[in-house]
C-alpha cells in the first residue's frame, strides 16, 4: 500500500465534482487518452504531442505524474486530497485505477482513477508538521513515504488526527509490509514523483505559522492572543484567569467602558481534534446567562457533524473561529498587536509566486 497527493485544480475548482463522483485526477486537459500507454516513454510522447511549446523539463514533470495516475496508484492506495475551498484535508481509497472520461463535456475532468472518499473534514491544524511539509510538495500528483506518511495517514482515515511518530509495534508492522511503491517511481529525466520538496505556496506559509500558534500559543496563550485581536477590533476584554472558567473565557463589549452593544461572550478550545455540539449548546446557555448579544466560538480543530449541525441552528447568535479563521484575522490586524505579542509571534510581510502544476 502506498500513500498519494492528488490535488484537483489550482483553486479547487474541482474538488465538488471529485467527492461527489468519488474520482480523484482531472487536469492536463491537452494531453488525451492515456489507457493504451503501458510506459512512462508512452505517456512522455503523449505529453509532448499536447504541450508541445513547453519546456522539456516541464514536459517531464507533466509525463512523471501522469504515469503516476496512469501506472502506479493501485486499488487499495491511500489517496489524500487537500482542500482548497474548505482548508480541510480529504482522505480515501483508490478502488480503481486509471480511466480517461472520453464523454465528459470539461477536458479538466477525463484523467481519472476512483476513490471510496471516507472523510472530508480532517483540519489542517490535526496535522503535524513534518507530514504537513510533505502534503505541500510542489507537484499535482506525488507519492508520500517520508517520516511513515503512509502509516499515519491511514490512521487519519478512523481519526482525523495525525499521529506523529510511529511507536514501535506500529513501526515493525510498517517494515513488515515492505517496499510500498508498486512500481519505481524514480527516472533520469527529472520526472520523480515521490516526496518532491514543499512549494513555498499560500497553504504552505499558512501551516507554518499555525504550527507555530501551536507551539507557542495553546490553552490559555491562545485565549490571549484572541482578546489582543478582538482589542484591536474595538472591543474592551475581560479575559478570565487559567482554569475553570463556566463556559466564558472572554467577555468583552464595545464603548469606552466595554458596556455597549453589542457584547461577545468568547470560548476557546485549542484541542486539534474537532469539538462536538455540547460546547456550542454551552456557550448558546451562557450567552442567556449573561445577556450578552452575541457569541464567539473559537475551536481550533474546528467542528464534528453535531458541532456543525448544532451551529446552525444558532447562526444568528453565534460564530466559529477555526484555525483558519483565526490566522485570517490575525493576519488582518498583525500590525497593530501589541508589540510584546508581536514579539512572540514575528512575521514579515512576502511576495510568494502561487504556481501549481496541471
Amino acid at each position: 500500500m502506498a500513500a498519494w497527493i492528488v490535488r484537483v485544480g489550482r483553486v479547487g475548482e474541482r474538488e465538488g465534482w471529485a467527492l461527489e463522483n468519488n474520482v480523484a485526477g482531472g487536469g492536463f486537459r491537452e494531453v488525451g487518452d492515456l489507457s493504451s500507454a503501458t510506459s512512462r516513454d508512452q505517456v512522455k510522447e503523449a505529453v509532448k504531442a499536447g504541450y508541445p511549446s513547453a519546456s522539456v523539463g516541464r514536459q517531464n514533470n507533466f509525463a512523471g505524474q501522469l504515469w503516476a495516475l496512469r501506472g502506479a496508484i493501485q486499488p487499495g492506495d491511500v489517496v489524500v486530497m487537500p482542500l482548497k475551498t474548505t482548508k480541510k484535508i480529504a482522505l480515501g481509497f483508490c478502488t480503481r485505477g486509471y480511466k480517461y472520461l472520453s464523454q465528459e463535456e470539461d477536458p479538466s475532468r477525463r484523467h481519472t482513477i476512483g476513490v471510496d472518499w471516507k472523510r472530508s473534514d480532517v483540519s489542517r491544524a490535526a496535522v503535524k508538521d513534518d507530514l504537513l511539509n510533505t502534503l505541500n510538495g510542489a507537484m499535482t500528483i506525488f507519492q508520500a513515504s517520508k517520516n511513515n506518511a503512509e502509516v499515519r495517514l491511514t490512521k487519519m482515515l478512523d481519526t482525523g488526527i495525525d499521529p506523529g511518530g510511529l511507536s514501535a509495534s506500529d513501526a515493525a508492522v510498517a517494515g513488515a509490509q515492505g517496499p510500498s511503491a508498486p512500481i519505481d517511481t524514480t527516472a533520469d529525466d527529472g520526472s520523480d514523483v515521490a516526496d518532491p520538496n514543499p512549494a513555498p505556496t499560500l497553504e504552505a506559509i499558512r501551516d507554518r505559522v499555525r504550527t507555530h500558534l501551536v507551539e507557542n500559543f495553546g490553552q490559555h496563550k491562545l485565549t490571549g492572543l484572541i482578546a489582543d485581536i478582538l482589542e484591536v477590533q474595538g472591543y474592551v476584554c475581560d479575559v478570565s484567569p487559567e482554569g475553570p472558567d463556566g463556559g466564558v473565557d472572554i467577555m468583552a463589549g464595545s464603548g469606552p467602558l466595554g458596556l455597549d452593544s453589542p457584547t461577545l461572550i468568547v470560548e476557546c478550545k485549542s484541542e486539534a481534534s474537532p469539538i462536538g455540539s455540547r460546547v456550542v449548546r454551552g456557550l448558546n446557555g451562557a450567552i442567556g446567562t449573561t445577556h450578552a448579544d452575541q457569541g464567539l466560538l473559537v475551536a481550533w480543530g474546528g467542528l464534528n457533524k453535531g458541532g456543525q449541525d448544532e451551529l446552525r441552528a444558532n447562526r444568528l447568535k453565534i460564530r466559529l473561529w477555526d484555525s483558519e479563521k483565526v490566522l485570517d484575522q490575525l493576519f488582518a490586524v498583525y500590525e497593530l498587536l501589541p508589540a510584546d505579542t508581536r514579539a512572540r509571534l514575528p512575521l514579515k510581510r512576502a511576495w510568494v509566486l502561487d504556481e501549481e502544476t496541471g
